[in-house]
């Protein structure tokens, strides 16, 4: 079968994750190449997806893999499952695949979608090779765009894409989002190797033999918030703006997930999914009215939860929430636009989820602003004090797309030499300096930060008691796992 549209998952997992990618990370499915792989195939495409990343296959096995299939477009989507951590990360990958079709195979016609071709589409074509860039959720311009390259057209007067005519770049009006989310389809999941992925370790360290299978889905697009080291609004249409699904297409996926697929490990991929409790509600009744056994997890804020929709949550199998308390210090929060909470309800906000029976992930940042030694120390303390069953680590990285990475190139602050710089987890990673601190200082303190989290005897203790002795090996293996990272070298 001849395709019109080939969506390509590009696999950098081992230069992202470095020694936690084989064992420890989660292998995600690529819910935006589903995504416009059904958009498209409705529209009566012929659409196939790659996922390099589930294959494990080098950018230059992707390429001859995309050379051999022959579609007449190659969308190479630049967009992970956390979405504003894990797009640039990614553009190593891209840059090699690019490179290698375009000497294998040079009339092949690509395009790069995601966050990153979207928060930087004139520097991105000018520098990949590529023939197109893709703005925004982009299901109707890649739609339209392959038509054309179908019907032999070189009109390329299409909202949201960017090419080149004449060695000068072209670009058209910015692209529209899709209003009504009801009128996508489900993810592509026939087109995806569903046995294959895999749930994060500590999202099943009550039964670490059984991560598999794993899916993730949104209930919503967009967050209705601007905070200043996010870049997710570049993915839309760069204002803060959320669209919620009908929560019986919802249900229906997730029965689809569940009952076809096996899958009861899910990601709620929300950038915030509790946040109107009504709607919360409404999909864990119908979960349990339809007898549906999960074990979900999902972004939540401090000051949007209750004892009521804990509950509510927790009978439906939402047994994790992860959320964003970001740091220990009131200043450094209030900085980023995250004051509207303080340490007492965040402390509230935690005992009362745990006390619901779901367990938390707690993210926190090191580097932001105004932070400096004390108040780094400020939020290990406090992570520490919580005690939450896993936590992510993040520094703090000027994301393009990002209010922070605007104001890094007006103040000339140091950035990454390279887009693997922007990983979290990489030998390259280098934070953002501040006022403060240097990259080194930030990542030296995250790291140790790290170690001395998930050795604490109390942490340890607390896992022992709810997942039992495995989970504590699990968790003392990983910590073996030393991350090589150049700049403190």
């Amino acid at each position: 079968m001849e395709l019109d549209i080939l969506f390509v998952n590009p696999n950098a997992k081992k230069e992202n994750y470095g020694p936690l990618a084989s064992e420890f990370a989660g292998i995600e499915p690529p819910v935006w190449c589903g995504l416009k792989a059904a958009y498209a195939r409705e529209k009566g495409l012929k659409v196939g997806i790659i996922d390099a990343e589930v294959e494990n296959i080098s950018p230059q096995q992707t390429a001859e893999k995309i050379s051999r299939l022959k579609p007449l477009l190659v969308d190479i989507v630049v967009m992970g499952i956390n979405p504003s951590a894990s797009s640039t990360p990614k553009m190593g990958a891209v840059e090699e695949i690019i490179e290698r079709l375009n000497k294998i195979d040079p009339d092949l016609k690509t395009v790069l979608t995601g966050i990153h071709p979207s928060a930087l589409p004139e520097q991105t074509l000018q520098q990949e090779g590529v023939d197109f860039i893709a703005q925004g959720e982009s299901f109707e311009s890649i739609y339209k765009l392959a038509e054309t390259i179908k019907s032999g057209e070189n009109n390329y007067n299409i909202n949201g894409i960017w090419y080149k005519e004449n060695s000068k770049i072209k670009s058209n009006l910015p692209p529209s989002i899709i209003k009504n989310i009801d009128e996508l389809p489900f993810v592509a999941w026939d087109l995806l190797p569903m046995d294959k992925y895999r749930a994060h370790n500590w999202h099943c360290l009550h039964d670490l033999d059984n991560r598999s299978p794993y899916a993730a889905i949104y209930t919503s697009l967009g967050c209705p918030f601007n905070c200043t080291y996010c870049n997710i609004h570049s993915m839309y249409d760069g204002k803060p703006g959320i669209r919620y699904r009908n929560p019986k297409i919802v249900v229906d996926e997730l029965e689809l997930l569940n009952k076809k697929y096996r899958v009861k490990n899910i990601k709620i991929l929300d950038e915030l999914f509790v946040l109107k409790e009504d709607r919360v509600t409404q999909i864990c009744d119908m979960i349990n009215e339809r007898n549906l056994e999960f074990n979900i997890w999902a972004y939540s804020r401090i000051d949007t939860v209750n004892k009521r929709i804990l509950k509510k949550m927790k009978s439906a199998g939402i047994n994790w929430l992860c959320y964003g308390i970001e740091s220990g210090s009131q200043k450094v929060r209030k900085d980023v636009h995250k004051s509207q909470f303080g340490r007492e309800l965040i402390k509230t906000a935690i005992k009362m989820t745990h006390d619901a029976g779901i367990y938390v992930i707690g993210n926190f940042m090191f580097g932001l602003p105004e932070d400096d030694m004390e108040t780094m120390q400020e939020t290990l303390n406090l992570a520490k004090e919580l005690n939450c069953e896993y936590v992510n680590f993040y520094t703090v990285m000027a994301y393009p797309g990002s209010q922070l990475f605007e104001e890094a190139k007006r103040k000339r602050i140091r950035l990454p030499d390279s887009w693997l710089g922007y990983s979290q987890l990489s030998r390259e990673t280098t934070p953002l300096p501040n006022k403060y601190l240097t990259s080194e200082q930030i990542l030296e303190f995250r790291d140790k930060a790290f170690n001395e989290y998930f050795s604490n005897p109390e942490y340890l203790e607390m896992i022992n008691e709810k997942f039992g002795k495995k989970a504590v090996e699990h968790i003392k293996k990983m910590l073996m796992h030393k991350l090589e990272r150049d700049i403190l070298r």
